[in-house]
Order: structure tokens, then C-alpha cells, then sequence
């Protein structure tokens, strides 16, 4: 898992090359003005999902992980906290979607860490990451845009 801003110079962070094209579209790119839904950056290989949502209490959320894609998760406006662990094989799944790679786990997760994500911040999440994005931030829902820039695995080869 990787957490930065996107000011940073992520292309001297060592990060690979596919994380850095899809950093280069986030920050390029005007997310404000980018109509909700899908926008292919590279086929179906990389791409990118808009979303006008509201954050959730923790209670009504599921951590989640995906096997085939990274998920690379941008704060447009608004802000959230993301719940994440490690997948150390401790927590299975109690639903999966493999058409839609994506796993939500059970509220029982061990050693959950939290971080907060102000607007201009983003976080990478691998495969072996588990996480719970939407998270309310002080337990107040709110209305925020967010783009989820989605890697699939296989350009890490790169």
C-alpha cells in the first residue's frame, strides 16, 4: 500500500511504471469536470471509475480486496477515512464477485488500521491489500467525488 499526495514527485518514489502513467492521469487530468462512470486510460488493462457517493458509518461498510487489479484510490473533493489490512490468509471472504474482482470480508478484521484522505491525496492498494474505503470521516456522512483508477496486475510486468 502506498499513501501519498499527488503534488509529490511520485516518479522518483521508485513506484512502477504502470503507477506512475495512472498518477500522471490523475493528475492531468480534470476530475472535476469528468463525467461520473468509466473512462478508459488504457483499454481494459487500466481505467478509471468517477464516482459522486457519500461516505458511510463503519458499521453499514465491508472491507474489500480485488485479485486481478490495484486499485489506485483518489480524493477529488471531500474527504474519507479507509480501513486496511493486510491479507495474511487470517480472513476469508464472505462474498465474492469474480466477474466484478472484487471480495468483501466480515467486520472481524484483525489488526485494521485507519487513514484519513483529504482532497489531492491518493492510496494504492495491491492484491494483498484488504481494504474499506468510504469510511466517514467523525461519523458525519458527506457527499464527496472520487476516482478510482483501476491497474490490472498483469502491467506490474513492465
Amino acid at each position: 500500500m502506498f499513501f501519498s499526495n499527488i503534488t509529490t514527485d511520485y516518479t522518483k518514489m521508485g513506484y512502477p511504471k504502470a503507477i506512475v502513467r495512472a498518477l500522471d492521469f490523475l493528475k492531468t487530468t480534470d476530475l472535476k469536470a469528468l463525467p461520473v462512470g468509466r473512462h478508459a486510460i488504457e483499454g481494459d488493462r487500466m481505467y478509471a471509475n468517477v464516482d459522486d457517493v457519500e461516505t458511510k458509518l463503519f458499521e453499514t461498510t465491508k472491507p474489500e480486496s480485488h485479485k486481478q487489479y490495484i486499485d489506485i484510490q483518489f480524493m477529488v473533493c471531500g474527504e474519507e477515512n479507509m480501513g486496511f489490512f493486510v491479507d495474511r490468509g487470517l480472513v476469508n471472504p464472505i462474498e465474492s464477485h469474480p466477474d466484478r474482482d472484487c471480495y468483501f470480508y466480515p467486520n472481524e478484521a484483525i489488526d485494521e488500521g485507519v487513514i484519513h484522505c483529504p482532497e489531492g491525496y491518493y492510496t494504492v492498494f495491491f492484491p494483498s491489500d484488504i481494504h474499506r474505503p468510504l469510511l466517514a470521516v467523525d461519523d458525519k456522512p458527506m457527499k464527496i467525488r472520487k476516482v478510482v483508477v483501476k491497474v490490472h496486475v498483469s502491467l506490474l510486468e513492465e
